[in-house]
């Protein structure tokens, strides 16, 4: 089922809030932005550990951010590198539209339809209660798949576009799952920037 079919979606589910923005980027600035971001970033494989036995992560990451604060998923924990210029200036932009100021951004390339991201809520602790996520899309189209944990009748899609914005807000991290699946259909490099705000254990 597809949400959002005009631009700039503001969409409320239960214990969920998105705002999804097609061209949240021109695709001029998309396609620039791409080749940057592909280039400048020193991408890893990382390994991860799901019910005892350990897997190349499906999917290439790096994690930057404005403190020194590491980001833990999966029985992954990975240490920030400092800001590029072109990162500094996307999360200006995010920061702005958004009214969040967010410290923290997960790079992710996912190469080919084989590169995936299993069902997962972004509720560590480190991002406090009721996070706001910003993600951002570059490259290929692929289908952000959301459910709800105890409402079955609550599953949707949608296709995250080339320079696309999407906002999660309200208890979406609690109630809700997401996921970014594999697919056997022939189809280029996508790169997702997903932008958090690191809390310390103090200021939950």
């Amino acid at each position: 089922m597809n949400l959002f079919s005009e631009a700039k979606q503001h969409f409320k589910r239960p214990q969920a809030e998105l705002i999804y923005v097609p061209q949240f980027f021109s695709k001029a600035e998309a396609d620039r932005l791409l080749q940057q971001l592909k280039i400048e970033i020193p991408w890893q494989q990382d390994d991860i550990t799901l019910f005892g036995k350990t897997y190349k992560q499906p999917r290439l990451t790096a994690l930057y951010g404005t403190t020194q604060k590491p980001y833990s998923y999966s029985n992954i924990t990975m240490h920030p590198k400092p800001l590029t210029e072109t990162l500094d200036t996307i999360k200006t932009k995010v920061e702005t539209f958004s009214a969040t100021p967010f410290n923290t951004i997960l790079a992710n390339l996912y190469r080919d339809g084989n590169d995936s991201n299993g069902w997962h809520s972004d509720n560590e602790k480190e991002l406090g209660i009721n996070p706001v996520i910003a993600s951002l899309s570059f490259g290929a189209e692929r289908p952000f798949h959301f459910k709800h944990k105890t409402i079955k009748t609550e599953r949707h899609k949608l296709v995250l576009e080339h320079g696309s914005l999407l906002l999660m807000k309200g208890e979406m991290q609690h109630f809700w799952r997401h996921q970014i699946a594999k697919t056997k259909q022939p189809i280029t490099e996508r790169i997702n920037l997903t932008f958090r705000a690191l809390i310390t254990p103090s200021e939950h």
